[in-house]
């Protein structure tokens, strides 16, 4: 019997191959490599500190247990809580009014409760105490009225809560208004078909929406509180910052002062924890189709004058007193004969210093922002935190820094306009961070998706789709810094090149010396100057409301 052979059962062939190693797109590597220069940038006054702590002898690292010590980082901390809460209530109520409501006047209200984040804050609080403190221009025209020989002390905690408050809420306000200009209608609107009261949506509908925007303006609020000298000093209340300041003036041994810098670092990381728990890690998307489309404005009502006092108030105190002392030192000035130093220069310096800032802090947070809601992970939450640091140190201590840096490692650098920029980015790179994260959030992932099934690469799906959608975002940031470097005075003193004088350096050196209407018509100036920005922004956002 013959056998034949059992046929050939073919399998299909396996090969295992192993996992092969993907190149990173191009895009990925521009955006990290972007953001780790962008740490590095800001890891070198904190580097600088700890080289000068590490020489820091027993006596100076023994000083910052005393009980004195202890006191002036509660009060830097209780006053950080006041003004961040106030400035968070005060922010969100004229957000709302000016966006939501049928206010009157909205788009000049809109313009008007963000100058005052303009005024330095030692203008500010020499202006509060010149106006409204014990014998001020208040109490002298008061006096021949009703006899009034002195008014309540305004020193101390009170007032310095009161001119931190006034000039800081803006960052939180500019940050929400650019969020609620980007919220999603059509779901506030799904809430009230169900019977649900407005105060009921409001809370758990809109505020959830708004909580990655106050959150970022709250830190902003808090980190400018810590790092204030102005205001504190002239209000003679003991801060952490003012004590810093005066013992880097006092001393030519800065090792103890840098051990003391060190621990507004460690407070600064304590705030961002915080504001971490606050925000929560929920992500805020929207429909872009119908976040276009503009919500129905809340009547006011009878709430209406009340409204307007409310709002006329804040802008009188925080922007129409200050602007009505100096006019009034500036007339006083020309009457008497003073000479006027010549403005224009100075005031060109200022803008190209405050729009080259404003471009590249911009351009520096994108990377960041991207990271942090498209990419997070450990490393992007730790560069995005560091970005924060630099914002809350004194800008002396910054300038310090980068001196030691340009004159040590880069001297070709050093007085010149690129070491400003990069001190300028050091400090105010939260606020464009804070702004352009908060637009990224409301942006659903799936549009860039879209983009990209499509055939569209990451670069061309950023380009096309997500930068004209967190377009006010990036307005806003860049309002903010342009606002920020205008009045910014220790980095701009130690870094600018020989002969760049600003507005604010001119408005320094004039109350300085005492020449009050000299520095009358610079302030005045820096406060004109800076409202082109915010005007343009608020048409802006009209625009895209519409």
């Amino acid at each position: 019997m013959e056998t034949r052979p059992l046929p050939h059962i073919g399998f299909p062939r396996v090969t295992l191959h192993a996992p092969r190693w993907r190149r990173p797109s191009r895009a990925r590597l521009l955006v990290w490599g972007s953001a780790l220069l962008v740490a590095a940038a800001v890891m070198l006054p904190p580097l600088y500190l700890l080289l000068r702590a590490v020489g820091a002898g027993s006596q100076a690292w023994s000083a910052l247990l005393r009980a004195r010590t202890l006191i002036i980082i509660g009060n830097t901390a209780l006053l950080a809580i006041t003004v961040t809460a106030a400035s968070a209530v005060l922010a969100l109520t004229l957000a709302w009014l000016t966006t939501r409501s049928d206010l009157p006047g909205r788009r000049l209200w809109s313009v008007l409760t963000a100058l005052p984040l303009v005024i330095p804050s030692y203008v500010g609080g020499y202006l509060m105490v010149a106006s409204l403190g014990p014998r001020g221009m208040l109490q002298g025209w008061l006096e021949p009225l009703l006899g009034i020989e002195r008014l309540p002390e305004i020193y101390g905690f009170p007032g310095a809560a009161l001119v931190l408050t006034l000039l800081s809420y803006p960052y939180a306000l500019l940050t929400l208004r650019a969020a609620f200009q980007r919220l999603d209608p059509a779901q506030e609107e799904a809430a009230r078909s169900l019977g649900r009261s407005r105060r009921t949506v409001f809370l758990r509908i809109t505020l959830p929406q708004l909580r990655p925007a106050l959150a970022a303006g709250s830190l902003l609020v808090a980190l400018y509180t810590l790092r204030d000298f102005g205001a504190v000093s002239i209000m003679r209340f003991n801060t952490f910052t003012r004590v810093l300041y005066i013992q880097y003036r006092s001393s030519f041994d800065r090792s103890g002062a840098a051990a003391l810098a060190l621990v507004l670092v460690i407070l600064t990381l304590a705030i961002l924890a915080i504001e971490m728990r606050l925000r929560g890690r929920g992500r805020i998307h929207s429909n872009q189709a119908s976040a276009q489309r503009p919500p129905a404005l809340v009547p006011l009502g009878r709430w209406r004058w009340p409204a307007l006092a409310f709002c006329s108030l804040i802008v009188l105190l925080s922007l129409v007193i200050p602007a009505g002392v100096l006019l009034y030192w500036l007339v006083r000035g020309l009457l008497s004969g003073e000479v006027l130093m010549p403005l224009l220069q100075v005031a060109a310096n200022s803008i190209l210093a405050g729009t080259l800032a404003a471009v590249l802090i911009i351009a520096a947070a994108i990377p960041v922002a991207i990271l942090v809601t498209r990419r997070p992970s450990p490393l992007a939450h730790g560069i995005e935190r560091l970005t924060y640091v630099g914002f809350a140190l004194p800008g002396i201590v910054v300038a310090l820094s980068l001196v030691f840096f340009g004159s040590r490692y880069a001297p070709s650098l050093y007085q010149t306009l690129p070491l400003l920029l990069l001190a300028y980015l050091v400090l105010f790179l939260p606020e464009a961070v804070g702004a352009v994260k908060s637009a990224l959030l409301q942006i659903h992932p799936n549009l860039e998706e879209a983009a990209r099934s499509l055939g569209r690469d990451p670069l061309q799906a950023f380009r096309l789709v997500l930068l004209p959608q967190i377009r006010p975002g990036l307005a806003a940031g860049a309002a903010l810094v342009f606002l920020t470097t205008m009045k910014e005075l220790p980095a701009t003193l130690l870094l600018a090149p020989l002969g760049f004088r600003t507005l604010a350096t001119s408005v320094w050196s004039a109350v300085e010396e005492a020449f009050f209407a000299q520095a009358a018509a610079p302030a005045l100036l820096i406060i004109l100057t800076s409202s082109l920005p915010l005007a343009y922004l608020v048409l802006r956002e009209r625009e895209t409301a519409a």
